[in-house]
């Protein structure tokens, strides 16, 4: 498609030149190209001029963020290039919101250490949220990218000296960013969720253990991530009941989980945080656990195992009718009081859980049985190889007879029958409702939406470091991350994923001519508006450098 000029003669012997747009259509029946005209502006010394930059103007909005600057050049000013901008100046927007420039630019002060820092952090903090990659990645990101405000270039040794730094710094900042987000959202922190989760690296051989430590930082441990051949390192999280990460912590792989939630509150007493209750899933039940939970005035919403555990079969044994509270959730409260403690258990059954456990019971079920029709006539030997090399959920419907044959256990299918769909929450708390239990237990699952965000959208893995304090800082910058992009959820209601996609069409170009450079961004469209507004932030300047040539 192009713009046409036709010229006429008048009778009177002068010309006139009419624009047209025109566009060339394939005959293949006549084997060339023949010119259709799309729209005549009419003639040339009469057009209207404003009504083709308004169409221009409208036509170049379909274009990406680039090219539409590119389009804007002059004979002056001569289009360079441009870079995003609008998630990373988003992103700074919550930064400066939670005072983490003040923060980081005050500890600063009487350090032998580069101004800039802070804006390293931010970069690297932002490289995570927007385009995740190793830390020698996020130096070019920003050189040749990106554009991040006060930062024009970073070098890989700034990045290395910032992690360190942040490391050192982490107690402090992780409180201040704590009180700053609890005022911009009106957080309210009456359940803390915590659990853990483990990252794995790609190593043949656990690190050397240094001095005092009976194991490395990156050991051999149950990883929850299927890979036990692999040294892994535990990470901790704790959420609000909003799915706000309030803090990360990081341990040694091969670190037991009942230990670590009283490490958790110990290190958040000096918040202050109130009456609070912890919620955690199984791996951290115990009586230990619960007591301390229970220090100065805190209390616990916990799961608890209900296979090979006494108290549970006794709970689940106790008569009652259940009580439904939504659509798929029925509770029944069964209180055990042995004159020294009175706990508060609550059995959940889930009538949709409940059917897909018999479902996937009766596939199991039939594989066993496929498996061991036959096996009456084989050896002792071969009956035994067959049963240790079922798959686990398989084998628990196995038996054994005297004899040593294999068969069905009708018993074990009946008990399990009576657990489908039920799952049990302990908790000494008096003043809550039993609805409160259930749905707070239920919560717990912002802190695995958090995981996955840290492992997928935030790429925790793989972590190009092998240092202890490189990981730790890592963590750390995943989890700022993983804040900012909860925060602008929260404050849009919307997931980053579309806000990322509406603020990378915002660019910032560069322009140069004879009297200097430009730095011009793209007009702002109406999601980027909306999005500003709903963060609280007002729209960035439309030139954000002009820089004269000099002489």
């Amino acid at each position: 498609m192009y713009v046409k000029t036709v010229k006429r003669k008048r009778a009177d012997g002068t010309q006139v030149a009419y624009l047209q747009l025109a566009h060339n259509d394939w005959d293949p029946v006549a084997g060339q190209s023949i010119t259709r005209v799309i729209h005549s502006f009419g003639r040339a010394d009469t057009v209207d001029l404003e009504a083709i930059r308004r169409l221009i103007d409208s036509l170049s909005r379909l274009l990406p963020a680039g090219d539409n600057l590119a389009m804007s050049g002059t004979d002056e000013l001569v289009f360079v290039g441009s870079r995003p901008m609008g998630a990373n100046y988003v992103l700074d927007g919550v930064w400066s919101q939670l005072g983490i420039n003040k923060t980081l630019r005050r500890l600063l002060k009487g350090r032998r250490l580069d101004p800039k820092m802070e804006r390293v952090l931010f970069a690297l903090v932002a490289n995570r949220a927007v385009d995740p990659g190793s830390k020698l990645a996020a130096t070019s990101w920003v050189g040749e990218r990106t554009h991040v405000d006060g930062l024009d270039d970073m070098g890989s040794d700034a990045c290395y000296r910032a992690m360190d730094w942040l490391l050192e710094c982490e107690t402090e900042l992780a409180e201040s960013v704590y009180w700053a987000t609890a005022d911009l959202l009106n957080l309210e922190v009456d359940l803390l969720f915590f659990d853990t989760t483990s990252t794995y690296f790609e190593t043949p051989s656990a690190d050397t253990p240094a001095d005092g430590a009976t194991v490395g930082f990156r050991t051999w441990g149950k990883s929850k991530d299927h890979r036990d051949d692999l040294p892994q390192v535990v990470i901790g999280m704790a959420v609000t009941r909003t799915g706000i990460p309030i803090r990360v912590w990081s341990w040694a792989g091969n670190t037991n989980d009942q230990a670590l939630i009283r490490e958790v509150k110990d290190d958040l007493a000096d918040w202050r945080l109130g009456h609070v209750i912890w919620v955690a899933d199984r791996g951290f039940s115990s009586a230990e656990n619960r007591r301390y939970l229970q220090r100065a005035g805190g209390n616990y919403i916990i799961g608890e195992k209900i296979r090979g555990n006494t108290e549970a079969a006794l709970v689940l044994a106790r008569p009652g009718r259940y009580h439904e509270i939504r659509g798929n959730l029925r509770v029944k409260e069964v209180i055990i009081d042995d004159g020294a403690a009175r706990d508060r258990f609550v059995i959940c059954h889930n009538p949709e859980q409940a059917e897909r456990d018999e479902l996937i019971r009766t596939q199991l079920v039939g594989r066993l049985q496929t498996a061991i029709d036959g096996t009456d006539q084989a050896t002792h030997d071969e009956r035994t190889k067959l049963a240790t090399g079922l798959p686990g959920a398989v084998r628990r419907y196995l038996r054994t007879t005297k004899t040593g044959l294999l068969r069905v256990d009708k018993t074990a299918i009946k008990a399990e029958a009576k657990l489908d769909g039920k799952y049990l929450l302990r908790t000494a708390d008096p003043s809550l409702s039993v609805e409160d239990i259930a749905l707070g237990y239920k919560q717990l699952l912002e802190v695995e939406r958090g995981w996955r965000d840290m492992k997928s959208t935030l790429d925790l893995r793989p972590v190009y470091h092998r240092l202890e304090d490189r990981i730790r800082a890592h963590v750390i910058l995943c989890w700022l991350a993983l804040l900012h992009i909860r925060i602008v959820e929260t404050r849009t209601n919307d997931t980053w994923t579309n806000i990322r996609h509406q603020l990378d069409q915002m660019h910032l170009g560069t322009f140069t001519g004879t009297a200097g450079t430009i730095e011009r961004r793209t007009a702002t469209t109406p999601a980027q508006q909306k999005i500003l507004g709903s963060v609280g932030l007002k729209e960035p300047a439309a030139y954000t450098s002009i820089t004269p040539t000099t002489t």
